[in-house]
């Protein structure tokens, strides 16, 4: 699995690359003022916790149209809409005055966030110089980016007024669709529409709906992490800001070296084991140590490392062993993960009130250990993956000795091919 060269990218990428980051800024962008906003606004924590649900909630349900869509008006225009709609949602949701006005904007926001990841993803892998494995990394070092700065920039701005992150959002958004605009070539429109229905149909393909199951699983831990620990942290919007920075460097960081290095050493499946298994004890101590700050803290920062190591294995071994092109295969994917970290905030918010705040976490860590037993289920499925990858050095067409070993379409060798000609 090779590092793709980063500096030596079409301006396409880099355009692309640069709105991803400004889009997943969105994930961890409301964690610094959480407990502000349920301060300022009257608002419970689970009311709160409602600005993931419903933000992750449309994304996933979006994700099922996004490929029907892109396939009618080409991937530039359909990046554009979903960009577009991000930078007015986050504009109202700073303008708004109370909690349920902010949730129904995140809301908006979610819909454009579906728009743009499903496509994006498939655009850097596209264009990209470097080979797919190389497109991955770079894909998710900007979801790690736009991870770590959203809670920074949330914190900076969350610490002069709670509305400052959502307009700050929008200000740079803004950029992004000038730059996506000006920067990314007309893109065609496919030969063939995608039908509504594929991305739910691709779910029919036991590879896909294993990896799409863990993700949700893992999710779930991921954002009942988010969206409940900074409350018993009792830090300022910028302090809080700055610790999820700091977890989002490492996330970041260990998506770009950490991940590929234990790809090459263990394999997909046996690096995954272990960074999920990690990240249940990480999430377990959060529960059992949440009177102790300090502890938090640490348990959150720490979660970074095995966070990114998981984030990019996942997004390959999805992208190498769906049996369907790939953007039907990302819409399907992201269908089932987000439903996993929308319900989570809302479920630890429910727990919260009828039991006490270490529950969720001890759930949360449960449900990322059945995502390891869920995994080994497709194990045979992920050796193969690597071993095609081995073999054609990550360059080469990996999809037909896949797709062969998975009982896979036609139509996901031919687009693999286009992509390697792009």
């Amino acid at each position: 699995m090779e590092v793709i060269p980063i500096f030596k990218q079409p301006k396409a990428v880099y355009a692309v690359a640069f709105a991803c980051v400004v889009s997943f800024m969105g994930i961890g962008l409301v964690d610094p003022i959480l407990p502000a906003l349920s301060k300022q606004l009257d608002a419970t924590p689970s009311q709160v916790s409602l600005l993931f649900t419903s933000y992750l909630l449309v994304t996933a349900v979006a994700m099922l149209f996004t490929g029907w869509v892109s396939s009618r008006i080409g991937a530039k225009r359909t990046l554009i809409t979903g960009l577009a709609l991000i930078v007015v949602f986050s504009a109202l949701a700073g303008l708004s005055g109370s909690i349920n006005g902010i949730v129904g904007f995140r809301a908006g926001w979610g819909l454009g966030n579906a728009l743009f990841i499903a496509t994006s993803l498939a655009v850097i892998v596209a264009s990209a110089s470097g080979g797919f494995a190389g497109a991955i990394v770079m894909y998710e070092a900007a979801l790690g980016l736009g991870i770590a700065a959203g809670p920074l920039l949330g914190g900076l701005l969350g610490d002069i007024s709670w509305r400052g992150p959502f307009f700050g959002v929008a200000v740079l958004m803004a950029i992004a669709l000038l730059a996506t605009v000006t920067m990314l070539d007309k893109t065609p429109k496919p030969a063939q529409k995608t039908s509504i229905a594929a991305p739910i149909k691709a779910l029919r393909h036991r590879s896909l709906l294993t990896m799409g199951i863990t993700a949700l699983l893992y999710n779930w831990g991921f954002f009942t992490m988010l969206g409940y620990a900074p409350y018993p942290m009792e830090l300022s919007a910028i302090q809080l800001g700055f610790v999820f920075f700091a977890w989002g460097l490492l996330l970041a960081f260990f998506s770009i070296t950490g991940a590929p290095w234990l790809q090459r050493r263990f394999g997909t499946a046996p690096s995954l084991y272990g960074a999920l298994t990690a990240f249940a004890v990480l999430i377990l101590l959060i529960g059992v140590f949440t009177d102790n700050r300090w502890a938090v803290i640490v348990c959150v920062i720490a979660s970074g490392i095995v966070a990114g190591i998981n984030n990019t294995l996942t997004t390959q071994a999805v992208m190498l062993v769906a049996p369907v092109e790939r953007p039907i295969a990302s819409s399907a994917y992201g269908f089932v993960r987000f439903i996993g970290g929308g319900l989570a905030p809302y479920a630890a918010g429910k727990m919260v009130d009828h039991w006490n705040i270490h529950v969720p976490f001890v759930v949360g860590a449960l449900a990322v250990l059945l995502g390891v037993v869920v995994l080994s289920t497709g194990h045979r499925k992920l050796a193969a993956a690597d071993a095609a990858m081995a073999s054609d050095g990550a360059h080469g067409d990996v999809s037909g000795e896949v797709a062969d070993e998975f009982g896979g379409a036609p139509d996901a060798i031919d687009f693999e091919r286009e992509v390697e000609r792009a």
